[in-house]
């Protein structure tokens, strides 16, 4: 993994890096892709940062998002264990200060299993870790960029509470995407979170307004996998943060209205989260780019047109993904809401098919390569995920997705989203992904699916997750919802 600037290699250089200090800040991670943390005194942190670790309570992976434990016992912690603790192991590699925070120290956290001292599969930084680990035994480096869409509220927590979340105030009126003038009205807050994230180490490429109703769009620097993961999560993390300060609560909610007034009728209104993912090897070279002396023609033995700019291991990863994507859903879309987003809209261009193309935003997995980007920046685009992804998840379903295709040396037989028409998504001839958390998780959890195998995510990570899937999906299923209320109450 990249490591943060000044990250400190040893525990000589974290003490005198700490020498100022008299508390340090610490998170992991849970499935949600919330952060579970705390403060710890200078000397119990130095001490803890010791290849042993320290206790951290299981619970975090035996609750929900809002801390309700799960409707049946699970793998990692339940009533049966006592909710044992786990050994949580500090990664000096992430150091950093949160500089709205008087400039504490801040690390992130792995967990592992109290008694065989392995990774834990469930962990969010394991998972990927073991993703990343297993790139680099076949001499691969992962990479990865993600952008953010996220809607942002003229509200308080308070505010969300007295309104019963209803009747929002957004944080400005209107459609303006790519708008200069729209971030004046809220000039703080916009400098603050570019500014901001760069001294805490969350590096941005781009940062504008999108279209919707106090809508922002940012784009993370390029990075290793993991410290993009890392970047994502923490990214989210500041956002709310100096929102607090600011008085506004951005929501990376997948699909947080029904409808959205627009220029013509109406219109559906969703918030994504675009992955980009490539593979290098140990010199530092993009795989996925053509050699410079075939990049003129195309390679000659390509699929389709679309992938005539491609390597032949990169068409080989395209075919992973595409071969057990539908089987990965959770992992990709993981809430109730963010399946909501691939069911609305003109059905043709929302990601929930099974479909590449190049350089195409209509199709769920988008392929960048010459001509429209230099060999060195070529890449995959995934379009699948909402806002609302545990980015660890979403990025190791797609790399070991993409590894199983090059390793089984994968064909690629589908045609590229050109061939098809909007119908064929009716008719069979485009092959859909699961539309609801249900029947995704219904899907990863069969024996047979790809996710179980176990150079994938293997057994004890679908079981466990999918229980929290199932949790949610019965928690949906037993909720009474305002639609339901006004559409039946007085006429049924």
């Amino acid at each position: 993994m990249s490591p943060t600037a000044g990250a400190p290699k040893s525990l000589a250089d974290l003490s005198t890096l700490l020498a100022g200090d008299i508390k340090v800040k610490v998170a992991g991670i849970d499935v949600d892709g919330v952060l579970r943390g705390k403060f710890m005194s200078k000397e119990k942190f130095i001490s803890a940062a010791k290849p042993d670790g320290f206790g951290f309570c299981s619970v975090v992976f035996g609750w929900d998002i809002h801390d309700a434990v799960y409707s049946r016992e699970l793998l990692i912690s339940n009533k049966a264990n006592g909710y044992r603790d786990l050994i949580a192991t500090i990664d000096l590699s992430t150091y950093r200060r949160i500089p709205w925070e008087d400039n504490v120290p801040f690390f992130l956290v792995s967990f592992q299993d109290p008694e065989s001292r392995e990774p834990l599969v469930v962990d969010p930084r394991s998972i990927l870790k073991i993703t990343t680990d297993r790139a680099s035994a076949r001499g691969y480096q992962c990479f990865a960029g993600v952008e953010y869409e996220f809607f942002n509220f003229k509200e308080t927590p308070e505010t969300l509470a007295q309104k019963n979340f209803h009747n929002l105030t957004p944080l400005t009126p209107g459609m303006h995407g790519y708008s200069l003038l729209r971030t004046q009205l809220n000039n703080d807050y916009f400098h603050d979170i570019f500014n901001l994230a760069t001294q805490f180490g969350v590096d941005i490429e781009g940062h504008h307004t999108e279209t919707g109703p106090g809508v922002l769009e940012t784009a993370l620097a390029y990075t290793s996998a993991l410290r993009m993961a890392d970047n994502a999560i923490l990214f989210k993390y500041l956002t709310k943060s100096i929102g607090m300060k600011r008085g506004v609560v951005p929501s990376f909610m997948a699909k947080p209205w029904g409808n959205l007034p627009g220029c013509s009728g109406r219109v559906s209104y969703t918030i994504v989260a675009h992955i980009h993912v490539s593979l290098r090897n140990e010199a530092g070279d993009n795989i996925f780019a053509l050699p410079k002396s075939d990049v003129a023609k195309g390679r000659e033995n390509a699929a389709f047109q679309d992938t005539k700019y491609i390597s032949e291991v990169a068409e080989q990863f395209l075919a992973g993904v595409l071969d057990g994507i539908a089987d990965g859903m959770p992992m990709l879309v993981p809430t109730i809401n963010g399946y909501k987003r691939l069911v609305g809209g003109e059905a043709f261009w929302a990601p929930n098919a099974v479909t590449y193309g190049y350089d195409s935003r209509a199709a769920s997995i988008r392929v960048l390569s010459p001509p429209s980007v230099p060999p060195s920046a070529t890449r995959f685009e995934v379009r699948v995920p909402g806002a609302d992804m545990n980015p660890y998840f979403a990025l190791s379903a797609v790399f070991l997705l993409g590894l199983r295709g090059i390793e089984k040396k994968m064909k690629l037989t589908i045609p590229p989203i050109s061939h098809f028409s909007p119908e064929d998504k009716k008719n069979g001839k485009v092959k859909m992904l699961p539309v609801s958390l249900e029947t995704a998780t219904t899907r990863m959890m069969q024996p047979d699916s790809v996710a179980r195998e176990p150079e994938m995510f293997g057994d004890v990570f679908v079981e466990h997750f999918g229980g929290t899937r199932e949790h949610e999906v019965k928690l949906w299923n037993e909720a009474v919802t305002n639609w339901e209320v006004e559409r039946y109450i007085e006429l049924a």
